[in-house]
């Protein structure tokens, strides 16, 4: 081997294992867009007053959750999630999310986490913790994704593990699906409440 070609090969290692790290060290970003993730403390408060609002850990149900947020425009919000994603899709939307409340729940309690003693907002105000929602999910200048929403409702960490259980049960695509119409409620509840 000559001289040069043996620079090369050491130029070569050299760039790989100074890359690793770099790339090791990026920042973890949305599965299903292209959103940074929020990976600060997650809002327990929040969390404790949206499980609260769907019927509370054991009996969350997302359809008692959806109606608290959405008021008197529930019968309106279904009606167009089901004309835009079709009533399997919706369906499928409400069984994950059920299961990502309990799938958390399970995880919090595996890892110690004690949730607070007081929900905030109040879970009985739709349009406070319909805010409050929105409000962990914005990021830069005004932009919204529901996965960084997640993030700052549990950890990215548990979002994550989560969704990952979430591909186990149901299947990738059902999470995709789960998203996405999260996505659009959230947005469509900006548009209601103007916030």
């Amino acid at each position: 081997m000559n001289v040069l070609s043996r620079f090369s090969l050491s130029a070569v290692a050299a760039l790989t294992i100074a890359a690793f790290p770099l790339a090791s060290l990026a920042a973890p970003h949305a599965r299903y867009s292209d959103a940074p993730s929020y990976t600060g403390q997650p809002t327990l408060p929040v969390t404790l007053s949206m499980v609260i609002a769907g019927g509370g850990p054991g009996k969350f149900q997302t359809i008692k959750l959806v109606s608290l947020l959405a008021g008197s425009k529930t019968k309106a919000e279904v009606a167009k999630l089901t004309n835009e994603y079709g009533q399997k899709n919706v369906a499928s939307f409400l069984t994950v999310f059920d299961y990502v409340i309990s799938d958390a729940l399970a995880i919090v309690q595996a890892k110690h986490i004690a949730l607070p003693a007081a929900p905030k907002p109040a879970p009985s105000n739709g349009k406070a913790l319909a805010a409050a929602l929105y409000r962990l999910g914005e990021y830069g200048s005004g932009n919204f994704d529901v996965e960084y929403m997640l993030d700052g409702l549990v950890s990215h960490g548990i979002h994550v593990q989560v969704m990952d259980d979430i591909d186990k049960k149901y299947g990738r695509p059902a999470d995709a699906n789960y998203h996405k119409v999260l996505q659009t409620a959230m947005t469509d509840l900006k548009s209601v409440y103007g916030f």
